[in-house]
């Protein structure tokens, strides 16, 4: 597979985005013990995990380890809710996902979770591509792990969010 889609073929079954979601499952489970997907077990085939991921009706995101991270992936419900295509959410800096004014607690509460390789029950708020605010609560963040086991980047999931 390459890293770009076939014609017709959805972006987040790229062989690079297939490569994300298993990160993002197989992180999730290091983290807190448990899948973040019913059935997305370590025996799941790869392509069959992605769609599923990208299909949940929780928020799904995941940033890369950079100094000014990107998001990596943004499952139906997070481009949906941030009212963005996938080529304009995938690659935008993690920080505009929220406010100027709520960008420190954000960072503040990714660096908790990078300290601690998981979060629970963070709560803030955001701002959708249109400018509209919405509150997020319950979030679970965690460390994104490569193949060796090290950190490249953090990841979140949330059910919980409404308009402000």
């Amino acid at each position: 597979m390459s890293d770009r889609p076939s014609a017709g073929e959805a972006p987040w079954l790229s062989s690079a985005a297939c490569k994300v979601a298993d990160r993002i499952l197989e992180s999730h489970l290091r983290a807190y013990g448990r899948p973040l997907l019913a059935g997305c077990g370590p025996q799941r085939d790869a392509r069959q995990a992605a769609q599923e991921l990208f299909a949940a009706p929780t928020v799904v995101l995941a940033h890369d380890g950079a100094a000014d991270p990107r998001l990596i992936y943004a499952n139906r419900a997070a481009l949906l809710l941030w009212r963005r295509r996938w080529d304009a959410m995938v690659g935008l800096p993690s920080r505009l996902t929220a406010e100027p004014v709520e960008r420190q607690e954000r960072a503040a509460a990714l660096e908790q979770a990078r300290l601690r390789d998981a979060l629970q029950g963070y709560a803030g708020i955001r701002i959708d591509n249109g400018g509209r605010r919405f509150r997020i609560e319950n979030a679970r963040l965690w460390t994104l792990r490569d193949g060796l086991g090290s950190p490249c980047g953090q990841a979140a999931v949330f059910g919980r969010w409404w308009w402000l």
